[in-house]
């Protein structure tokens, strides 16, 4: 995934500005796809000048902030990667890399990092577990929801799977 169509997917939800934007992944888009402030405005710079945004007619003059919309070409290169297939992404995950030094150089303590990691994940679990609470008290019926709320699931089927990942390797590093 790249930045510039998951900024075209937030714009499209909801017109706003950089700022807007950033806080909005901080609470949803960024659970899955992170971006800093500066990556934020240099993108919206690029997709203005493609032609896929533009900035809304600012009110009030000088210090107003500059609010995006998407453009029927932003619309339409949207709606081209999301119908682009897509292949089984690799792992690169460098905790497994460590458990199998740990098999062939170990005892380490990678028990350390493990609790750590299972804590951090712990904590992410509780934060997607408040969002649903918060958004979906009740089985979306829209299209739209029930999307949304499936990529929540999904995070909180990783959450839940790594926390019982690190577990898992802990209990096998504690039995040597």
């Amino acid at each position: 995934m790249s930045l510039p169509h998951a900024l075209l997917t937030a714009l499209t939800e909801h017109p706003g500005s950089g700022s807007d934007l950033a806080g909005r992944f901080d609470r949803s888009i960024g659970y899955f796809w992170q971006a800093t402030h500066q990556q934020i405005y240099r993108e919206l710079a690029r997709l203005e000048a493609a032609g896929w945004i533009e900035a809304l007619p600012t009110e009030g003059g000088r210090g107003r902030k500059r609010r995006y919309r998407v453009l029927p070409a932003g619309r339409g290169e949207l709606e081209r990667w999301v119908a682009e297939r897509q292949g089984v992404l690799p792992i690169r995950d460098e905790l497994m890399v460590r458990l199998r030094a740990e098999a062939v150089v170990g005892p380490t303590d990678l028990i350390e990092t493990l609790e750590q990691l299972a804590a951090q994940h712990r904590q992410k679990l509780a934060t997607y577990q408040a969002i649903e609470a918060r958004d979906f008290p009740h089985a979306p019926t829209a299209r739209g929801q029930k999307l949304q709320h499936l990529v929540l699931k999904a995070g909180l089927t990783y959450e839940s799977q790594r926390i019982a990942f690190c577990e898992d390797a802990i209990a096998i590093l504690r039995a040597d």
